[in-house]
């Protein structure tokens, strides 16, 4: 373990108020939130235990000690799974050249003619896409294809975006629970290293601490051809591989959306030009 476990636990505190616990309020703190000692006393250990693995120098703390904690800070299911893999990391960077999308995938994606769908892979590369995918966010005409690059050091992101801070901030929470599974990965740390020297926004979120799953949610688009565009989108892990993703947007039947992006299938190429983003 190293900081990163301090600091998550840390912001987790922060947000407890002592009045929400049962605990007096009053008197100046010097840092918001709960102090270490009354996690310690309301979570059954050690005030000595709980700064030893805040520190990282607790190897074998048990389900019981970590689920107390987790209960005091009031940490929802995924926060929970990200403090299991802080303090026991179980998975090792992968060493191979790199990741790979099965031809059976790509087979899948392409016969997916009506919605636009991809692939997520480690670190939110876009490991495939089909057409449709291609011609909302402009995939092809990315050098290095990054949900995370994107969002960030694209120049017109804030755009294609129209909510932009939640998809920043949902971005940013993804990336930080992948930093949780592969703490030793030497290409998750360069990415990270990058976004926080070229983005502001970037910086700021990370230091949230903040972790949220893949699961599913709203994404609006605004196209410079189709226009505004509404989607929900949906996840499902890869069978063989949870590192991978399928991502599929849907529209609302008989919505402006789903006139707009049938209207958008329908041009072919060269008629249609993929959105340099």
């Amino acid at each position: 373990m190293d900081q990163s476990i301090g600091e998550f636990l840390r912001s987790r505190r922060a947000r407890i108020q002592p009045r929400e616990v049962g605990l007096p309020g009053h008197g100046r703190r010097r840092v918001p939130g709960l102090r270490r000692e009354e996690l310690a006393q309301l979570a059954g250990v050690s005030v000595d235990y709980y700064v030893r693995l805040e520190q990282g120098r607790s190897q074998n703390v048990s389900d019981a000690v970590l689920d107390s904690i987790a209960r005091v800070l009031r940490l929802d299911e995924t926060e929970r799974v990200h403090l299991r893999n802080l303090v026991r990391p179980a998975k090792k960077a992968r060493r191979s050249g790199g990741q790979h999308v099965r031809p059976g995938v790509q087979r899948m994606l392409d016969m997916m003619t009506d919605l636009p769908a991809f692939v997520l892979g480690r670190r939110m590369d876009i490991l495939a896409w089909n057409a449709l995918a291609d011609a909302v966010i402009g995939f092809s005409a990315l050098e290095r294809p990054n949900a995370a690059r994107h969002t960030f050091l694209h120049p017109e992101a804030r755009e294609l975006y129209l909510e932009w801070d939640a998809v920043a901030a949902e971005t940013v929470a993804y990336l930080r629970l992948d930093a949780g599974r592969y703490p030793d990965d030497p290409q998750l740390c360069a990415l990270v290293g990058e976004l926080s020297m070229r983005s502001e926004p970037f910086r700021r979120l990370w230091a949230r601490q903040d972790v949220k799953d893949k699961t599913h949610g709203r994404k609006l688009v605004r196209h410079p051809f189709a226009g505004d565009l509404e989607f929900r989108y949906e996840t499902f892990a890869s069978p063989g591989d949870s590192d991978q993703l399928l991502v599929a947007y849907t529209v609302a039947a008989g919505s402006a959306s789903e006139e707009r992006l049938r209207l958008l299938a329908s041009w072919q190429a060269p008629e249609i030009a993929v959105p340099a983003r």
